[in-house]
């Protein structure tokens, strides 16, 4: 979702501004500005719609330069994509501003400041923020006082970052619902909604928490709490480096990360497992009291990682923990009954999904025993705000699409279905089962990545088509649906998943020689189900596009058919997610669409 960036150095931050941008384009956006502080005190401004690029060319036809700047990629939540919509924003000369987030009484403080003479020239919330510090301003008070004194009249979710041309050595910062970071360097500093954007700076991070506000100059970071106290925040060292979010050889960063699965599955399983045994004590001690006290699990999660859960709870039920999961946004707005000892599990790649976030603080007020979030972004904030953090160490993830993140936190999901399974009577000959399929993972995952040329064979079939179904049963139903998803997203084909039993009762008036049908067949006691769901299909003219086990000898007529070999039950709704991954990704390339930054979407949803 949007992204900012801030520097105050000695040197001419618009570079640093501009490559910051470039490292935020993955998030999603649909306009972007720079404003910096010239050195004879006027505040330069542009902005443009679209890429990051087209501001770049603006930017080589001026003259802007300072030494104190901020800089914005929107996604565009309040007014079209538009340059009068595009961060950041300005009442008059005074001052400027970036936001991330929603202030949903926008309406009614814009009534308020029209009153008082201020005019507006953009459909956004955000200048509302902007009028609100001039007017503070005017009265005398420091940019830092105006500020605070403005964020108590907003109501909602932001990430803000000021500056002032009377002011040129001081930014101020402060965050409300939105993630925010100062990049901590040697006589100038920074600050961006994503450690990515800061990369080829610093790799020291200070993580602001929820209420913060911080003064920033060239020598120094003052911080203070929502209560307004001086307060220290730790100095982190990322252990993340340039290289990490770069796309190297590849395509694009989607076709990267796809390949990348075989070593981040393997990273995630390092130090968890071994001589046939889960590490139970590598998830932590507080860990092992809450799985000891865990008779039930609520999962929480957003698109891909939802579905992930999904696959969880046919796990945690197979090994006799009841388990609820539920799209966030709806978890929000509805009554909660909490069955007794029940554990709160939220998955999000980002670790800053607004309804996930406020999800789990909900969730602490609600009788829940304690808090665990599958997440790979280490310093955000559900990960510090949960009681146990199982990281994924998926690594960065550009691609809007997620991928890796996806299979990781199966990976994860199923370390901890096996931790729970072990107090409800699993052997340790059993024990050792289920290490040695997640040991397995890596290779296995290898071995399908060689079929990418026959699925972009495969691929072809779907270039001129409009619509898709996606079928499963058991834990591929949601395999199913996330396969359906990565199409739709990428491709903009219009894709649905369905239980393949459900076909008769409604999807089949669907099923014509225009409409491909994908399927997984691993396998499993619901073969013969499947099969006879997509005698179905053939009989109505459907096109079938299959993924099945070596094994399996297939009863039907006009079909493609790609084989998978030794794959372990258990594990097997990861290895047959990979094929569902490429086969998107090349059907997206032969539809011309932009794969890493699909239409519409960002990569981390910060608002509600």
């Amino acid at each position: 979702m949007c992204g900012i960036v801030g520097a105050i150095a000695e040197r001419n931050v618009v570079p640093i501004l501009m490559e910051g941008l470039r490292r935020l384009e993955y998030r999603g956006y649909d306009s972007a500005g720079i404003a910096v502080r010239h050195p004879d005190a006027r505040l330069q401004r542009i902005r443009s719609v679209g890429k990051v690029s087209e501001l770049q060319n603006l930017l080589d036809q001026s003259a802007v330069e300072g030494n104190l700047g901020i800089a914005h990629t929107r996604w565009a939540t309040h007014g079209m994509p538009a340059e009068r919509n595009a961060h950041p924003h300005m009442s008059g000369e005074q001052v400027a501003i970036v936001h991330n987030g929603i202030i949903e009484n926008h309406a009614a403080l814009r009534a308020d400041l029209q009153a008082a003479g201020f005019e507006f020239n953009s459909d956004t919330d955000t200048e509302v923020i902007a009028h609100l510090l001039a007017g503070l301003l005017a009265e005398g008070q420091s940019i830092a006082d105006a500020t605070r004194n403005a964020i108590q009249r907003l109501v909602g979710a932001y990430a803000l970052a000021v500056i002032s041309p009377d002011d040129p050595d001081h930014m101020v910062v402060t965050r409300a619902g939105s993630p925010l970071v100062i990049g901590v360097g040697v006589g100038e500093h920074f600050i961006a909604s994503d450690v990515f954007a800061l990369l080829p700076v610093t790799q020291r991070f200070i993580f602001l928490e929820e209420g913060d506000l911080a003064e920033i100059r060239r020598d120094g970071v003052s911080i203070f709490d929502a209560e307004g106290k001086a307060v220290e925040r730790e100095i982190r060292t990322s252990q993340l480096s340039v290289s990490n979010a770069e796309k190297g050889p590849y395509r694009h960063y989607m076709l990267k990360e796809i390949f990348e699965q075989p070593g981040v599955i393997a990273e995630t399983l390092e130090g968890r497992i071994h001589q046939g045994k889960l590490l139970e004590e590598s998830f932590g001690h507080v860990a092992k009291e809450l799985f000891d006290k865990t008779k039930a699990v609520q999962i929480i999660a957003c698109g891909t990682s939802y579905h992930a859960g999904l696959v969880a709870r046919y796990w945690l039920e197979e090994v006799g923990v009841p388990c609820q999961i539920e799209v966030a946004s709806e978890f929000r707005y509805r009554k909660k009954l909490v069955s007794p000892d029940t554990l709160f599990v939220t998955i999000s790649q980002s670790g800053e999904t607004a309804d996930t976030l406020a999800a789990l603080r909900e969730a602490k007020q609600s009788g829940y025993i304690g808090s665990l979030v599958v997440c790979n972004v280490p310093e955000s904030s559900l990960v510090r705000e949960s009681d146990v953090a199982l990281m994924t160490r998926a690594g960065p993830e550009i691609g809007v699409a997620s991928t890796k993140a996806f299979t990781t936190q199966l990976v994860a999901l199923r370390l901890m279905t096996l931790a729970l399974a072990k107090r409800r009577g699993l052997n340790a000959e059993q024990e050792k089962e289920w290490v040695d399929e997640l040991q397995a993972l890596p290779r296995q995952v290898e071995v399908v990545l060689k079929l990418s040329e026959a699925i972009e064979e495969m691929a072809q079939s779907f270039a001129d088509m409009h619509n898709a179904l996606f079928l499963g049963r058991g834990t591929f139903y949601p395999i199913a649906m996330e396969g359906a998803l990565k199409l739709k997203e990428i491709s903009y084909i219009h894709a649905e998943a369905y239980p393949a039993g459900e076909l008769k009762h409604g999807p089949l008036a669907l099923v014509d020689d225009r409409m491909p049908v994908v399927c997984a067949l691993p396998d499993d006691p619901l073969l013969e189900k499947v099969l006879s769901n997509l005698q179905e299909v053939r009989a109505r003219g459907g096109e079938l596009f299959l993924f099945s086990d070596k094994k399996i000898k297939i009863p039907l007529d006009r079909y493609q058919n790609l084989t998978l070999d030794d794959i372990c039950p258990g594990t097997a709704p990861i290895v047959y997610t990979i094929p569902l991954q490429l086969l998107s990704y090349h059907v997206a390339i032969l539809k011309g669409t932009d794969v890493d930054q699909p239409r519409n979407l960002a990569k981390s949803v910060t608002v509600e």
